[in-house]
């Protein structure tokens, strides 16, 4: 076993044993390969890094209660990233090789796949590049596809304990009609400035609102917003937010446990009326906010006022988490045992 203390795993990079890859050439993908380099060779003029050809994912492999590996969702994620590809001209990535390389580069480092009980999780990234030579603005016409993994504990550093964040006006996410309903690297670029701010400010992330009226709620910096009133789980709903699976996975838990959903524009003055609001998405699963703070008003919306998440977000958090551990009967059969 790797030396590696796994309570205490951040949500970084860790060298683990294998990747693995394969590239799309004359009009077919090739054999997948496993590889123990961190790095890629790539030529000057590929299209990713002239003209961003470039989308990814995020998943996780859980070690069980029973000892067993999990994933979650998979599927969602293999067709999100052909989503993506087909937005920027890519060369979607067919489902069956997306499990191919998944099952492939969680046996293969198996041994980093942190015990039960830790709170931390085997993070996979798939990436989707077009490596194929072009100086005019045009599609490669050879692409790699390739997926890494690393031992991650929680995202934010608070972990399910509640989070200040930063509403902005000054700076969008993503533009109207653009790529922000799909998971391209420009989307978080667009995001730094306003993320890297926040944290300096003492914020775990910037809250977004639209591009093109500034009057309603976007993207939870790197994640969805949802709030919970009158029995109710609300999510924003906008052509430019990324389609959260885990968000879609806590709007079918919220209605099994009698909750009504509404997908639907969430407007700055209904921030007040909200019990319980969180950030959710695969890194974070869901990260309870206590205050958001109007950084142009200087307007703070509170919840958590006893310190604690409230209890829907609780009560979703430990059930998803469940499923995921296998703890919780997985009636919606989202998980796939490797």
């Amino acid at each position: 076993m790797p030396n590696i203390d796994w309570k205490n795993l951040s949500f970084g990079y860790t060298k683990t044993k294998y990747n693995v890859r394969t590239y799309f050439r004359d009009g077919k993908w090739g054999a997948l390969e496993a590889s123990s380099e961190e790095t890629i060779n790539i030529h000057i003029a590929a299209t990713a890094l002239h003209y961003g050809q470039e989308a990814f994912e995020g998943l996780k492999a859980f070690r069980g209660k029973d000892g067993k590996i999990r994933v979650f969702r998979w599927e969602e994620n293999a067709k999100r990233l052909q989503k993506s590809a087909e937005a920027i001209l890519m060369e979607p990535v067919p489902i069956e090789l997306f499990k191919k390389a998944m099952v492939k580069v969680i046996k293969m480092n198996e041994e980093y796949i942190p015990p039960y009980g830790n709170g931390s999780s085997l993070y996979l990234r798939p990436l989707l590049i077009g490596s194929g030579p072009q100086v005019g603005v045009k599609p490669a016409d050879e692409y790699l596809f390739m997926i890494f993994v690393t031992p991650v504990g929680p995202y934010f550093k608070e972990g399910f304990n509640p989070v200040d964040i930063e509403l902005v006006r000054d700076f969008d996410r993503a533009a109207p009609q653009g790529t922000g309903n799909v998971k391209v690297g420009g989307n978080y670029a667009a995001s730094l400035r306003a993320g890297v701010r926040a944290h300096e400010g003492g914020f775990a992330a910037s809250l977004f609102l639209d591009a093109k009226t500034k009057t309603h709620i976007d993207e939870a910096g790197p994640a969805n917003f949802f709030g919970i009133k009158e029995g109710k789980y609300i999510t924003p709903d906008s052509p430019s937010i990324l389609p959260s699976i885990t968000n879609m996975s806590l709007r079918t838990l919220a209605t099994d446990i009698g909750l009504t959903v509404e997908k639907r524009h969430i407007m700055i003055d209904e921030l007040g009326t909200f019990d319980e609001v969180g950030a959710c998405g695969t890194a974070a699963v869901i990260s309870p906010i206590k205050r958001i703070h109007d950084r142009d008003s200087g307007e703070d919306y509170l919840y958590c006022k006893d310190g604690k998440a409230g209890p829907i977000s609780t009560k979703l958090y430990k059930t998803l988490q469940g499923i995921q551990m296998g703890e919780v009967e997985d009636s919606h059969d989202w998980n796939t045992v490797i």
